[in-house]
């Protein structure tokens, strides 16, 4: 069983876990009742220069404890300061040491979209996502089939929540075309050996037409790194690492955009 095996078996216990504390309807029924769909986060990725997409992660599996110090309120108000188009919260407790209310107290006090970075493998993790204040969530194609992911997708898109669809390789672009994404990411991480191969974004992206969003995710580390991604006409980039470990997350942030 690899890594991603492991967090989708943890996953789906959890969300069993949670269906008892809070039933699927009544979940479903909150998130029905606030709909809006004008789509934030995409909105915010269509932007003269390259996007950033900024992450609260606390660890990793393959990097363990990235950020001791976690201020995540603080780092979220820092993010929007420095011209952060959306930020991405991770709420994966057990491998990324993420929680939910990460995500619910940034979304009360921080005005930019937030992503749900999290394994999604059940719909009952879509309105929650919208409940505790998304606007985006992620779907992994090495964890999930087309049907699912075409049913996931319709089901984020009818609660207004943008839907940014991870691949690693040609078929998952194929997949992700298939069930609708309109916003593909290409994590240049290898999810089984956590080796990163920056060329995978530039080889993808020759896949995805110009009228869908392309996210490029995971190992970008320079200014260089974004001046080459520019180039190709990558739409935005996810960053997490890089700057989780940088005390000065602005500077961080305007030193990596080449300014």
């Amino acid at each position: 069983m690899n890594i991603l095996q492991e967090i989708v078996v943890r996953t789906k216990e959890r969300v069993e876990a949670q269906k008892k504390l809070l039933p699927m309807d009544k979940v479903m029924e909150i998130a029905c009742s606030n709909i809006k769909s004008d789509f934030p986060f995409e909105k915010a990725l269509n932007s003269n220069d390259i996007a950033f997409i900024c992450e609260i992660k606390k660890a990793s599996p393959s990097k363990g404890i990235i950020a001791e110090n976690f201020p995540y309120l603080d780092i979220a108000k820092d993010y929007k300061e420095a011209g952060a188009a959306a930020i991405s919260v991770l709420t994966e407790p057990y491998y990324f040491k993420g929680d939910d209310r990460y995500l619910n107290e940034i979304a009360t006090n921080v005005s930019i979209p937030l992503l749900r970075k999290d394994f999604i493998v059940d719909s009952y993790m879509i309105y929650e996502a919208k409940n505790l204040g998304a606007s985006a969530v992620l779907f992994i194609c090495a964890a999930l089939n087309v049907d699912i992911l075409k049913e996931y997708i319709d089901i984020a898109h009818s609660l207004g929540l943008s839907a940014l669809v991870e691949t690693h390789k040609e078929e998952e672009v194929d997949m992700a075309l298939t069930a609708g994404a309109k916003i593909i990411g290409v994590n240049n991480r290898n999810l089984e050996t956590f080796e990163i191969d920056m060329t995978l974004s530039e080889r993808l992206k020759k896949m995805v037409p110009n009228d869908k969003i392309f996210v490029s995710e995971s190992g970008i580390t320079s200014p260089e790194d974004i001046a080459k991604l520019r180039e190709l006409g990558v739409d935005a980039v996810l960053i997490g690492e890089s700057i989780m470990r940088s005390s000065d997350k602005k500077s961080a942030i305007a030193h990596m955009r080449g300014y």
